[in-house]
């Protein structure tokens, strides 16, 4: 029997470089593969648009990614995951990409944080169009509907992220002012539902206390990456291990060459990417 040959890259979208924060994770369990990254900073933040806009950025991204050889890839946006995602899945895959897969990260956060909560009350940080779209409710109704669920839409978190003012007194205080009805809900876990959020978890924890446990997306959804291609041999077994990495952005701006390098850990260099 003929052996597969290796040719495909794990592909990786956010709607700006809060993904780079999953890559890195994911980069650390899967380290021999091949990834191509792509940030759509041009158009972030995706939080306050309209599902219909959001599913249309997101399928140009998904023709974008396979059009780069990708076998798989993983959404790294939470407000793509809340309702596009579904739909990507369920009529743009089956009409132009039977076969292939798109995963997200969402569902990751939700089942780690039903199993870290003891007291069955949760806290949820995310845009507001995440928070709108209901998902996250219907996620953990899912998985443990005893769990009780507080959402706080935090607008103003990607926008302070993007432009570099994460370590900022604004910061802390418009932190302060999302997380306290959150605190007073008595919750004891708390998923941060934007990947731009990491950034700000040694702050959200020192606000939060040591009661209340964090649940950031990155480390959950690396370990369930690597767990998922054990399980789908077929997948694996077309995507290459040089170890390149490959980054792509829609708008080539300064803070994605210094920000991106943080959010991703090293030095990155991206390329011009145009979605249509």
């Amino acid at each position: 029997m003929k052996k597969a040959r290796r040719t495909k890259s794990i592909g990786i979208f956010d709607s700006g470089f809060g993904g780079l924060d999953i890559m890195r994770w994911i980069v650390k369990k899967l380290p021999e593969y091949d990834f191509v990254y792509l940030g759509d900073t041009a158009r972030i933040p995706y939080g306050t648009r309209s599902l219909e806009v959001v599913h249309e950025f997101a399928k140009q991204a998904v023709d974008f990614l396979f059009a780069k050889n990708c076998g798989l890839i993983v959404i790294a946006c939470n407000t793509v995951c809340s309702d596009a995602l579904r739909l990507i899945q369920q009529k743009h895959l089956t009409k132009h990409y039977p076969g292939e897969k798109v995963l997200g990260v969402m569902i990751p956060a939700a089942e780690h944080a039903s199993e870290l909560t003891k007291n069955k009350r949760v806290g949820v940080i995310a845009t507001e169009g995440t928070v709108k779209s209901g998902s996250f409710g219907r996620e953990f109704a899912k998985i443990d509907p005893e769990i009780k669920l507080f959402q706080q839409p935090c607008p103003l978190l990607v926008p302070i992220v993007e432009s570099g003012e994460q370590n900022s007194k604004a910061a802390d205080i418009v932190l302060r002012e999302y997380l306290q009805p959150l605190i007073r809900k008595k919750i004891d876990t708390l998923v941060l539902g934007c990947t731009h959020y990491g950034i700000l978890e040694k702050k959200i924890r020192k606000i939060v206390g040591k009661k209340i446990r964090t649940v950031s997306e990155a480390e959950i959804v690396a370990e369930k990456l690597k767990d998922y291609l054990a399980r789908h041999p077929e997948i694996e077994i077309k995507l290459k291990k040089n170890g390149a990495r490959t980054f792509f952005s829609t708008d080539l701006t300064d803070n994605f060459r210094t920000l991106g390098s943080k959010f991703f850990g090293k030095k990155i260099t991206a390329k011009k990417a145009k979605l249509i």
